[in-house]
């Protein structure tokens, strides 16, 4: 099943699997963590394929840690191939991050250097599962909460370099763009405005924890406003992408889930109407 560019999901949750199955609500498409179905067997795979027969299917990686200076997991890499052989999701997505070193795991999404050194590194990474899957990987950019120092240039450039060089496709985090540009202190909008939109397949929507000197990127919250407002401005600037909201803690009612992403729908649908506007009068003859 493929995504038409105004699809609306969910991640899909333990929580909520019972009720999607029996009310098989309007989604567009359905996010799970690739990883929680690594196993050859068991409930959860035949959960997910009783998700896969009614609905597109993303399938969202945490675990390999492309920017790590040690090798890519051949195990973690065959266990994800295997799983997208059976699964055959509509996309298949990983973090631009690392997360171990020296066999040693942080469990943690660690920020890449902005560097050349690192984006030959990732080009060659990411080159390699994109060969072994057959497809093109989605990127997906973090929260960040410390910069190197030795960065050669800025988040949105090394993500739009990357992208170009290694042919792949993006999954923009609007939420973590939010959190990081409260972090470090930049424009939001910057970032939005430096994204190829011919590559940007994804966005994805969560909450996070406000604690005034510093945000952290937590899942467990609604979308608050400001993340509303940078959603419907990254739609205005690069058109309507599939979009799905995050909830990986305190797991709110399905009904209330999907309120929100009715949320979703509006802010979309009346950011492209914006941009219709605004294309329609810079069109018009002075």
């Amino acid at each position: 099943m493929k995504l038409s560019d105004t699809s609306f999901g969910i991640g899909l949750r333990q929580p909520h699997y019972r009720e999607v199955f029996e009310r098989r609500p309007a989604l567009g498409f359905v996010e799970v963590h690739s990883e929680n179905f690594f196993q050859e067997g068991g409930a959860s795979l035949r959960a997910l394929e009783r998700a896969r027969a009614v609905y597109p299917v993303s399938l969202h990686g945490v675990g390999l840690s492309l920017g790590a200076a040690d090798e890519i997991s051949a195990r973690h890499l065959g266990k994800l191939q295997r799983l997208v052989e059976r699964i055959e999701p509509a996309l298949v997505s990983e973090h631009l991050s690392w997360g171990h070193f020296g066999g040693e795991h942080f469990n943690d999404l660690l920020p890449m250097p902005y560097t050349e050194e690192a984006l030959a590194h990732l080009v060659a990474r990411v080159g390699r599962v994109q060969d072994i899957l057959g497809r093109r990987l989605l990127l997906e950019n973090v929260s960040s909460y410390i910069a190197f120092a030795g960065d050669e240039m800025s988040e949105w450039e090394f993500i739009a370099e990357l992208s170009k060089r290694a042919d792949c496709e993006l999954l923009l985090d609007v939420n973590n763009v939010y959190v990081s540009s409260r972090n470090h202190g930049f424009d939001a909008r910057r970032f939005i405005d430096a994204m190829p939109a011919e590559r940007v397949r994804q966005i994805h929507l969560a909450g996070h924890e406000d604690n005034g000197t510093h945000v952290i990127d937590t899942h467990d919250h609604p979308v608050c406003d400001a993340v509303w407002e940078l959603y419907g401005y990254t739609v205005r600037r690069l058109g309507p992408v599939p979009t799905m909201i995050e909830r990986d803690d305190h797991i709110p009612p399905l009904d209330e889930l999907l309120a929100e992403l009715d949320v979703a729908r509006q802010v979309a649908t009346q950011a492209a109407a914006q941009a219709a506007t605004e294309r329609a009068a810079q069109a018009v003859p002075a």
